[in-house]
């Protein structure tokens, strides 16, 4: 049992590679502009704003607060520990090496999957460009399976009533499609094809993936930019405050559970910084540029996702997004805006922009493999270094078989309700993290987190905060025990066990005088995960179950860690 929490001593293990160190703090600030400002904003955006309506804006500043705090203990961390491995690494140091598995195994959930979910998007971006210029690409090729049978699902379901919320491409794709025997032949070729350029990039060097990505940021933010300034222009806003089933005018028509229900999509907008964090050892002075680069990708793309959510909801009814892959494009439609240049411009940036984060995502799971190969956890072969493009040149090829496959068969909503929940569980064990590390000795140049004596504050943050919740909104503790309730009723009861998890937080910064910032950045993640739903509880728990076999059958019994315990 002790092997399970045994933690690894990377001030006296220090590993060595043979990754290039090419990376200055304003890379690692592109780098994670590229990751952030991305799927988030060209795709996500759009199915958070359909589940939340215009008060979606909120949980995209909650979600703000939480990474902010998070990426402090990242920095922390990277300060620390300026090895490859991301949070895998971290939670090593910290937790010891069951959890390190754990994590690890949430970070392949967060960067594979997370790119199959980013490859759909560049591949709706693609196609709506090709449309533009009269090229015309069939529809069951550049569809997934699932979501052309669920949209003809739902146009059957709503044959006798208003079609103009229907998905009307993934409609034809399943009723045009050839068959295979009794099978539709429905595939999404774009998404396959730039999966295999972006794994081709990144195997062949971190200083070629530097430049490509470093000008795709460039492009990227100036059309953002012009985006903003062209679209206020257009801005309705009584579309801002849309009448809700009760008739009712508000900017969160499907209620506060309406807009937590939206996190998977806006949280998805977030998960780029923690790649960052798996380029510590192609980082020059870690310690010093990483957290900087941390911090300024995220405060710079907080606020472009608030401007950008103001302008999409400003312009179009909120429940005209559903389904809708590519939602910048889209507001600028003959339908809406009725810009063509701006949809043409746009929908070439979200290429650029989409591509950009592929290639960082790409680039993040081989090295937490890397990562976990080199501890004993996976086979050595993950851990084998080009001897010419000094890249992980297996674990790259792995990644990008990992990313191409579930394209066959797998759709948007279901890999990023998947993404999202396994990201804020590490975050959540980052923040947990900090909390169990020693004090350290402070060197100047490199980053240290201000230490905030919790004692006194959280427990009245927390508690005037529950106090002033229950005065402003009564009615949602009087029934905060009616779990059967088929809107609010998976919202309360995920409600009610955050509420006791921070009772027993406020207790523990009383008598252990915890550090203020990663409390706050655990307790703030922690309300994250109320907006996730009892499937998305399920299939996290499969994937867990799994990834606990595969440790207990390999990665136990082969871990360094453990060898050398038994050798002394």
């Amino acid at each position: 049992m002790n092997q399970l929490f045994r933690r690894k001593n990377y001030s006296k293990n220090a590993d060595s590679s043979g990754l290039h160190r090419v990376l200055g703090v304003w890379d690692i600030v592109f780098f994670g502009l590229a990751a952030i400002i991305g799927a988030g904003s060209f795709s996500s955006l759009g199915e958070a704003i359909f589940r939340g309506g215009p008060g979606v804006i909120n949980l995209y500043i909650i979600c703000g607060v939480a990474c902010a705090f998070t990426a402090m203990s990242y920095a922390e961390f990277a300060s620390r520990i300026p090895t490859a491995g991301s949070a895998y690494t971290y939670a090593y140091a910290s937790f010891g090496e069951l959890i390190a598995w754990v994590i690890g195994w949430a970070l392949i959930m967060e960067y594979s999957f997370g790119n199959i979910y980013v490859a759909f998007s560049w591949s709706d971006y693609f196609t709506s460009f090709l449309e533009r210029i009269n090229i015309h690409f069939p529809d069951y090729l550049c569809t997934s399976y699932p979501e052309a049978k669920l949209a003809f699902d739902k146009s059957i379901a709503q044959a006798s009533s208003d079609l103009s919320f229907t998905n009307k491409e993934h409609v034809n794709a399943w009723t045009s499609a050839p068959m295979i025997g009794n099978l539709k032949m429905i595939l999404d070729i774009p998404a396959l094809l730039i999966n295999a350029f972006i794994t081709w990039l990144v195997y062949i060097g971190i200083k070629e993936s530097k430049n490509v990505n470093n000008l795709l940021v460039i492009l990227k933010l100036a059309v953002i930019f012009l985006i903003i300034g062209v679209g206020i222009f257009y801005i309705n806003s009584d579309n801002w405050t849309p009448v809700n089933n009760e008739g009712v005018q508000s900017m969160m028509p499907n209620g506060f559970s309406g807009v937590m229900a939206a996190v998977s999509g806006v949280f998805f907008a977030y998960i780029g910084f923690d790649a960052l964090s798996v380029l510590s050892e192609e980082t020059k002075d870690p310690q010093k540029n990483l957290p900087k680069g941390m911090i300024i990708s995220l405060v710079v793309s907080t606020v472009v996702y608030i401007v950008l959510t103001l302008i999409l909801t400003g312009i179009v009814d909120y429940r005209k997004f559903e389904g809708i892959g590519d939602p910048l494009a889209f507001i600028f439609a003959p339908e809406n805006g009725n810009l063509p240049w701006m949809e043409f411009a746009v929908s070439i940036a979200a290429i650029i922009a989409i591509t950009s984060v592929l290639l960082v995502f790409q680039m993040g799971q081989p090295r937490i493999w890397y990562a976990m190969s080199r501890d004993g956890l996976l086979p050595k072969k993950f851990s084998s270094i080009h001897p010419k493009y000094k890249t992980p040149g297996f674990a790259t090829i792995i990644t990008g078989i990992a990313v191409g496959l579930p394209i066959l068969f797998t759709d948007k909503s279901f890999i990023l309700d998947f993404t999202s929940i396994g990201t804020i569980f590490a975050f959540v064990l980052v923040n947990a993290g900090i909390l169990l590390m020693p004090a350290k000795e402070k060197i100047a140049g490199r980053f240290h987190m201000p230490y905030v004596n919790s004692k006194i504050i959280f427990p009245v943050l927390f508690l005037g905060s529950l106090v002033g919740f229950y005065f402003w909104v009564p009615e949602f503790f009087q029934n905060l025990f009616d779990w059967s309730d088929a809107n609010e009723g998976e919202f309360r009861m995920s409600v009610f066990f955050y509420i006791l998890i921070n009772l027993v937080l406020v207790v523990l910064s009383f008598a252990k005088n915890l550090s203020l910032i990663p409390l706050l950045g655990l307790s703030s993640c922690l309300y994250l995960l109320t907006g996730m739903t009892h499937n998305n509880w399920f299939w996290f728990g499969l994937w867990f179950a799994l990834g606990l076999i595969i440790y207990f059958m390999y990665g136990y019994r082969k871990s360094h860690l453990r060898s050398e315990v038994e050798q002394i």
